[in-house]
């Protein structure tokens, strides 16, 4: 079904990739998969693309899911109905192995293997985007700039610093153009932009392909056995030799109600530290990056919990939060809480302690316990009296996880043992 269009419009579907396992972000993609993982409070790691997508006005869009995908796919089911007036949509689509029985091979066989949804859609642009990166972007402009330069595909990149090219696929572009002349995976030697030589443009995983060359390009990949069929190490590479791939600049793209601090934020959430990472730069007075714009809001589902709650407690005295999210149904019962986000259901005891740390759905911290750098997995207990992030013998006794940043983490419905 094609949703009905302004005239001259392009025709488009999005298809976000949703179908990654996430191993480095273990144990929290132990019973789920990456997009499904929570973050902020109550969002998950998909609400931020699917957010941009629709705030950006595009509605049409398939969910291409393959591992661990029940908790994902009930997020969506739940906290993605468009309204189908207007043909409106965000539906799941697990791995159908529609060309034989196995599993997508990379990015680009899941695209491959998921062409019947171009041909039923008849689109004249394919955005792909992926699901589990934290930014704000509307996607309008990147389109304008597509169409207009006739490009195969255009990519999303932001400016990073020369030092750190090593650790994304880096484009290189000509002076005074958008058209991409290189691009390589993690180089060691990347030359600067023109007029800023400390800089260079990182891909951020979002693209805008052409239909017809998509499709040509997915048949070619399909039939190549020294493919990894990756969209970014195998079907970009082909296109900027081709010269029909062009770089969209993160940095001109403009949010509607975006404050000056947090403009062009986007972080990678790929593993524990930079999990831990972008949740710390949501809780200082001016954040990193800022959740409270109503013009450009993230969506989401909400469970039906009362509101935060607060209260004192006997000889522990008030509670005490600073620089914190404090999720539906949280309850602060005489404990402290610093630089933390508290997730819907989480409770903290008297005189417990919580520093620095995210704690995921109905987490319980015991009265009197101490929590500092850690991650605690939904429905987590830890007892009266217990420390977390502070003894790394203790952890490890508890087969807690350490990041090599020294963030703790606890897997889902852990019950720690007492100290």
């Amino acid at each position: 079904m094609v949703a009905h269009r302004s005239r001259g419009e392009p025709r488009t579907i999005a298809m976000v990739l949703a179908g990654g396992e996430g191993k480095r972000l273990w144990p929290l993609t132990a019973d789920r998969a990456k997009p499904a993982v929570p973050f902020g409070g109550h969002y998950r790691l998909i609400d931020f693309a699917l957010s941009n997508l629709v705030n950006g006005g595009f509605r049409e869009i398939v969910v291409l899911t393959q591992y661990k995908s029940h908790s994902l796919d009930v997020h969506l089911s739940l906290s993605w109905r468009l309204s189908t007036l207007l043909g409106n949509f965000v539906t799941s689509v697990p791995a159908q192995m529609r060309i034989g029985p196995r599993w997508f091979l990379g990015s680009a066989d899941a695209l491959f293997q998921n062409l019947n949804l171009i041909a039923d859609h008849l689109p004249d642009q394919v955005l792909v985007f992926g699901a589990d990166h934290i930014y704000r972007m509307d996607p309008r402009p990147m389109l304008d700039q597509h169409v207009t330069t006739g490009a195969a595909v255009t990519v999303a990149a932001i400016r990073v610093p020369r030092a750190q090219a090593h650790q994304f696929g880096v484009f290189e572009v000509g002076a005074g153009s958008t058209r991409a002349i290189g691009f390589r995976e993690k180089p060691l030697d990347a030359a600067g932009l023109p007029g800023a030589p400390d800089a260079v443009l990182a891909s951020m995983g979002n693209y805008i392909f052409r239909t017809e060359a998509l499709v040509d390009l997915l048949h070619r990949d399909a039939q190549r056995v020294d493919s990894a069929h990756d969209i970014g190490g195998d079907l970009i590479p082909e296109l900027v030799a081709a010269g029909q791939a062009h770089v969209y600049d993160f940095m001109a793209n403009e949010i509607p109600g975006e404050v000056e601090h947090g403009r062009h934020y986007w972080r990678d959430v790929g593993t524990l530290d930079s999990y831990y990472d972008a949740h710390m730069d949501l809780v200082s007075a001016l954040p990193l990056f800022d959740l409270y714009n109503p013009e450009w809001p993230i969506h989401t589902g909400t469970r039906s919990l009362p509101p935060a709650k607060l209260v004192e407690h006997g000889a522990s005295g008030r509670a005490s939060v600073n620089n914190a999210l404090l999720s539906l149904g949280v309850i602060v019962s005489g404990g402290t809480v610093i630089g933390s986000v508290l997730s819907p259901g989480v409770t903290v005891g008297a005189g417990a302690l919580v520093e620095h740390s995210i704690l995921l759905d109905d987490v319980v911290i015991g009265a009197g316990a101490r929590v500092r750098n850690a991650i605690l997995d939904k429905n987590t207990v830890v007892p009266p009296g217990a420390t977390v992030g502070y003894d790394a013998e203790l952890d490890q006794a508890r087969e807690l996880v350490t990041s090599p940043g020294g963030v703790v983490v606890a897997r889902k419905n852990s019950v720690l043992a007492s100290d």
